[in-house]
């Protein structure tokens, strides 16, 4: 077993029998020589026999993040190279992604074997976010596998604040980078990393972004929390009578506006919160054919959930009331702890209280370069559903 280092060895303390990539501090027996944060170790289990190896973190509550199980491979730089030289191969030779935008998710966590990592490309600057303490201690290991793949490419690197009081690792993030300017089937928009909005630009709806628009022409569209406009720019470039964008950000709104004019098109973009502009609206009969919504993420605490439906409840009821007779709703939720199940049950409700009969004409998700293992549900964190409001 050749392994990085001089590789510390973790046992379990009860038999272990599944395929998910984590396991919990509470079924790991305390190292005597404790690993450091986010070392590669090898996991023995109860009976002492070789189970694979990780990372491992004594802070977290994910104990082990399982990366590989075959005694004979190392987890080592050349280890990375390959899942990443892997990853990049589904997007750019199964899913053909360079033939429709120079943006798009290049490892996708668990879904692509390195867990805890995140890598968004736009144009020629790799946006790098850490969730692991395990990436992040590699990290020179990923920089390097990636400028195999990527020749020329600039970095941006970071990792949110909560993450590192999770796993228990110091980033202040790398030097900001320059912003860039992608396109995705013929839409450019400016993603900016060093600014205050996530990696700058969400890949994640691409697919969503482009069949929707096909039904926007000489439509009036609504996009509420445009956030930089992704939706409402679209809908612009392809046709649409009117479109009004709405964000309670000012300076999203901002981009948004600057998406705008890199399309030279003109949707009207308002800063506001959406649940008093929807009662307004509502309440002088404004009526749109298509209305967009898509919130931010509304929790990460598990006890939150039924707080955050309530609030997607109540602003999907709003949204359907000012949705025309036969006109289209897309409805959408990124918070990784509500499921699909429930978030359709949700619109079930919001369209009873809407007084709405909601056609359900397609469900979806994240874009294919979001890619998630069937033994781990939570890489899939975003629903779509896309309807018709009947009367």
């Amino acid at each position: 077993m050749n392994t990085p280092e001089s590789t510390p060895v973790v046992r379990l303390k009860n038999a272990w029998n599944s395929t998910h990539p984590w396991i919990f501090q509470r079924l790991v027996d305390k190292p005597t020589q404790r690993p450091k944060s986010g070392q590669i170790v090898d996991v023995v289990g109860v009976d002492g026999v070789w189970i694979g190896r990780g990372f491992y973190n004594g802070h977290s509550r994910i104990a082990l993040r399982m990366l590989e199980r075959d005694p004979d491979v190392a987890v080592d730089a050349a280890w990375f190279a390959r899942k990443i030289a892997a990853a990049v191969e589904l997007r750019r030779d199964v899913l053909r992604l360079d033939e429709v935008s120079n943006a798009w998710r290049v490892v996708h966590s668990e879904g692509d074997g390195i867990s805890g990592l995140v890598v968004d490309r736009y144009d020629d600057l790799l946006v790098v976010e850490f969730f692991s303490a395990g990436a992040f201690r590699y990290r020179e290991w990923i920089y390097d596998a990636l400028r195999q793949q990527f020749p020329g490419c600039r970095f941006h690197a970071s990792a949110d604040e909560h993450v590192q009081k999770q796993e228990s690792f110091d980033f202040r993030g790398s030097e900001p980078a320059q912003p860039a300017v992608i396109s995705e089937y013929g839409v450019k928009f400016r993603a900016d990393p060093a600014g205050a909005h996530k990696t700058g630009f969400f890949a994640d709806q691409r697919e969503n972004r482009q069949w929707l628009s096909q039904h926007v022409a000489g439509k009036r569209v609504l996009d509420l929390c445009c956030n930089t406009g992704g939706f409402a720019v679209y809908s612009a470039v392809r046709g649409a009578s009117e479109v009004v964008g709405i964000d309670i950000d000012e300076a999203v709104i901002e981009i948004a506006k600057g998406n705008a004019k890199l399309n030279n098109v003109r949707p009207r973009f308002i800063q506001a919160d959406i649940f008093p502009w929807l009662r307004d609206a509502g309440n002088s009969g404004e009526q749109f054919d298509v209305v967009i919504l898509d919130p931010a993420k509304m929790t990460r605490d598990r006890e939150q959930v039924i707080n955050a439906l309530k609030k997607y409840l109540d602003m999907n009821k709003l949204a359907l009331g000012v949705v025309k007779p036969g006109g289209l709703f897309a409805t959408f939720s990124c918070t990784g702890l509500v499921s699909e199940e429930q978030f359709l049950d949700m619109l079930r409700r919001a369209a009873f209280y809407a007084g709405r009969t909601v056609q359900v004409l397609k469900v979806s998700g994240a874009g294919a370069d979001h890619p998630f293992l069937a033994q781990v549900q939570e890489s899939r964190y975003l629903k779509a559903v896309f309807c018709r409001v009947l009367d």
